[in-house]
């Protein structure tokens, strides 16, 4: 089987193991043997975050807004929402609350730059914001707001976080004790399929979170039905699921820190190496070991760069971001310093013609 070195943030390069965990004797979803698979994915997700006593991780079948907009639509009802904006995925949760007709305010800041703590904590303040939902790495630029400051804010106006963490689950270490809400995906870090979602909370969020007015996005009917049967309301994604729980064994193989540190080491080779091909690189700061954002070089067309790459192996990705004309590399999945090295050498032949 071909191997693509996948360098778009999501769904990432997957190990063989994990492709051949999907190829299973055919099984109804209702089964119980199913759902106890289910269990340990869950069980299994849980594990990866801090302070989880009288927590649970409830999937979903979707991909990660899914989730995001089944928290936003089910735990905020009559509260104020405040939206931290600095990038794609922040005005997607815009965008959920203006679907839903929720109160809500947002937080503007430069796609590029680090989040201003003294301006967020003034804002959360004048708008008496009750729950407060920011991307941690927002995948549009790589860009990383600090959830352990935003954290102290929240927290000294009884605000409660909800936490995207699409782009930093199952890399960096995530804390109830910092987000009351942690949503993420299979098809990230974790290394699995795309498919399913799931949201990380305390008990007691998931029971409270009964304002949701659509019957599939119920966060805590959903959280019920888990809790009793062990199974997902509507039908699963049976063989991601069974990827899901692969990808799981090799995190708990290779470890939390480990997985990070694989990730910092590809992200420092990849820096290094675009900036003695001298492009610019952005975020400046705040940037976490993700994803990288890089100015277009003059003169080139990023169709031709991309299919140039493609064919040898790499698949980039687009992003026209506050006005700048750029592409982004992530270094997630299934892949090494070593594989980064390849890619640029590739990239340097193109960019030399």
């Amino acid at each position: 089987m071909k191997r693509n070195i996948l360098l778009n943030p999501g769904p990432a390069t997957i190990s063989l193991d994990v492709k051949m965990a999907q190829v299973v004797a055919d099984i109804c979803p209702r089964e119980k043997e199913f759902g106890d698979l289910m269990q340990k994915v869950s069980e299994g997700l849980l594990g990866f975050v801090k302070n989880t006593q009288n927590a649970s991780c409830v999937l979903f079948a979707g991909s990660g807004t899914l989730a995001v907009e089944s928290v936003i639509a089910s735990s905020i009802g009559e509260k104020k929402l405040g939206i931290v904006i600095n990038g794609a995925y922040g005005a997607r949760i815009e965008e959920i609350a203006k679907y839903h007709q929720l109160n809500y305010s947002s937080f503007q800041s430069d796609f590029l730059s680090p989040l201003d703590y003294q301006a967020l904590d003034e804002f959360l303040k004048k708008e008496k914001i009750e729950f407060l939902a920011v991307v941690h790495s927002e995948t549009t630029t790589g860009l990383i707001n600090d959830l352990t400051q935003i954290s102290k804010i929240a927290k000294k106006y009884n605000c409660k976080v909800i936490a995207d963490c699409m782009s930093s689950f199952a890399c960096y270490q995530l804390d109830l004790c910092e987000a009351d809400f942690i949503i993420a995906s299979s098809n990230k870090n974790i290394q699995g399929t795309a498919g399913i979602s799931f949201v990380i909370a305390k008990d007691e969020n998931f029971i409270h979170s009964s304002y949701s007015k659509s019957l599939y996005l119920d966060l805590k009917a959903q959280y019920e039905y888990f809790k009793s049967h062990h199974q997902m309301r509507f039908t699963p994604p049976v063989q991601t699921m069974y990827a899901l729980y692969a990808a799981i064994l090799e995190l708990q193989k290779e470890g939390l820190e480990n997985r990070y540190k694989r990730y910092q080491k590809s992200c420092i080779t990849l820096r290094e190496g675009l900036s003695k091909l001298g492009l610019e690189i952005y975020p400046k700061q705040d940037y976490g070991v993700i994803i990288t954002s890089i100015i277009m070089p003059k003169g080139v067309d990023f169709e031709v760069m991309h299919n140039y790459c493609k064919d040898r192996g790499f698949t980039i990705y687009p992003g026209k971001i506050a006005g700048k004309d750029m592409f982004r590399i992530a270094n997630i999945g299934e892949i090494d310093h070593y594989d980064i090295s390849l890619f640029l050498e590739v990239l340097q032949e193109f960019l030399k013609g």
